[in-house]
Parts: C-alpha cells; structure tokens; sequence
C-alpha cells in the first residue's frame, strides 16, 4: 500500500456517497469518518441521513454521534480530531476515507488549514445575519472589507455565510480571518473521487428523500428532540430539516409547507455543495452517477487499486 494513503468522497447531497464508501469497505480494509457537519449530532439520524447501525457494521465509522444536538462543535475540532484518526488508521495499516458533503470541513483537511481557532458563536451569527438582512449584502461585505481586505477579496459578497464566518472570527479573536486561514498541506498520498448527476435528477432524488425522511418518522424525531430539552436555538436544532420542522411545530407553517421549504432549501444547499467541490478542480476524479453506481464503481475500483497499488 503506497505510503500514508487518505482517500476521500466528496459530493452533494442525495449523489450517492454513503453507497460508495460501503461498496468500497467491502473490497478493501477501509475506517470510514465522515466529514459531515450533521452527522456529529446524537438522536439527529433520519433528518441527517446517517448510515444506519446496519451500515455502519460494514467498516469502522468514525465522527459520527460524537456532539450533543446543543454542543458547538466547529471545523477546528473537526480537523484536529480527523487527522488524529487517520493516524490511528494508518498505524492499523488500514485505508482511511473520509467521506463528506460539508465541503469546508473536507478542504480543511486535504489542503491543511490552519483553521482559526474561534469556535461559532450562535447569537454573534444571528446578530449579523439580522444585520446582513438589514444592510444588504453590499454594505456588508463592505464591512468586512473595512476589517479584513483579503478576505474580503476573496469571499464573494453573495455568500453571506463566509462573510458572517470572516466576521465573527475577527471580532472574536482580533485577527484578520484571512491572517488565520493560511495553509499547510498534510503529507498525504491523497486520492479525491468526486460523484456528480445532472441537477435536475439530483433534485428528483432530494425530493424523494425528504419524503421518505418524513415517511420514516422526521417529525416525531424532532419532537422527540424537544422532549429532550432541546430548544430551537441549538447547533442541531438549526439544521437543514429540523429548522423548518421546528417551524411547523411552533404553529408557523402547516407541514406540507414545512416539507417544500425543506425540499427549496435543500436544492439551495447543493448549490453550496458544487461551489466547494468544483467539477473544473483538477484535483477531484469525477463521476457521473446517473446510470447508477454499478457501472461506475468497476472504475472507480481500479483507480483506487492503481493509486494506493492496493490489488485484492
């Protein structure tokens, strides 16, 4: 097996990645940790799509059920506790793979981030998201410009998100978010295999999740979560699913609504996904999964037995 090996899956939501990650684990001595924002989360399964016990008894998982749905857990912990696992898996003379749809948690380990070291701050985020909104997006970008020019360079002023990010780090910490996000690539041997569709098929798959989510009990999970104590205002409870489902149960949307708005945010959220995982990068092996995954995992197969000399 050539010398400290990472392979990893990167993708939108809904493509296909936790099919290929065990298809994988069933032709190679593979661990598997997930690189997904959501996972992390305890008594979050259905609304996050995360492998079932069944799947999971298919290879070591890891970084999955690791927070509390009211911890913060943000990309520097993430990145800290993934290259100590993929040590760990290397030491076992396994393959690591990290598998992942929260496009800068996977970044950050594959192009060694020096990730600030600022945890969010969910009430800081929501003052200036209510700011963001206030301003518009110009005038705001503008103010991070003021602070942090290079950042400011860099982020597009329609990602309010990473504005809000850069932001938050610099009046948390004092340093320009640009002077903390240098990096420092890992000495990985490192394989990327990106799984793609067409959009519009994607979407249809999206859909059929969501309602399938909803089938399997979405709902009753996020009351459940609630009899637990934990409020809307939690990591968890802000999700892509449980925010609109918290929104039904507090009486302001009916459900049908609540599920089109899971259904429009979630397309909205892919269009995130393919702004971090470019199909121009150079650095990803694509696939296009619209004929399923069978008749592409023979190749894909082979280029991981190419790249790693790994011929079982």
């Amino acid at each position: 097996m050539s010398e400290n090996p990472l392979l990893v899956i990167v993708g939108p939501t809904a493509v296909g990645k936790t099919a290929l990650s065990l298809q994988i684990a069933r032709d190679f001595e593979v661990e598997i940790i997930s690189a997904d924002s959501r996972q992390i989360y305890r008594y979050c399964d259905i609304g996050t799509a995360k492998p079932t016990p069944e799947e999971q008894a298919v290879a070591p998982h890891h970084l999955i059920d690791v927070a509390d749905p009211d911890q913060v857990f943000g990309l520097a912990e993430f990145q800290e506790q993934a290259y100590t696992l993929i040590e760990a898996i290397l030491q076992r003379r396994r393959l690591p793979l990290l598998v992942g749809g929260t496009g800068q948690w996977v970044r950050a380990v594959v192009e060694g981030w020096q990730a600030p070291q600022v945890l969010p701050d969910p009430a800081l985020r929501a003052a200036l998201e209510a700011k963001a909104q206030e301003m518009g997006v110009g005038a705001f970008h503008a103010q991070l410009a003021a602070v942090d020019p290079e950042a400011a360079q860099k982020i597009d002023p329609r990602n309010v998100r990473r504005v809000i990010r850069a932001l938050e780090v610099y009046q948390k910490s004092g340093v320009p978010f640009s002077q903390q996000q240098r990096k420092q690539p890992p000495d990985y041997h490192i394989l990327q295999i990106g799984l793609t569709m067409p959009r519009e098929l994607l979407y249809e798959r999206v859909d059929r999740r969501i309602e399938l989510m909803m089938a399997q009990g979405l709902l009753e999970e996020v009351e459940r979560l609630v009899k637990l104590g934990y409020s809307w205002d939690k990591p968890a409870m802000l999700g892509l699913g449980y925010r609109q489902i918290g929104q039904y149960l507090r009486g302001e949307v009916s459900l049908e609504q609540a599920v089109a708005l899971i259904k429009k945010e979630t397309r909205r959220f892919i269009r995130q996904q393919y702004n971090w995982f470019r199909l121009s990068d150079p650095q990803i092996h694509w696939f296009d999964l619209s004929q399923g995954l069978a008749a592409e995992y023979p190749k894909i197969k082979e280029l991981i037995e190419t790249k790693f000399d790994l011929i079982r």
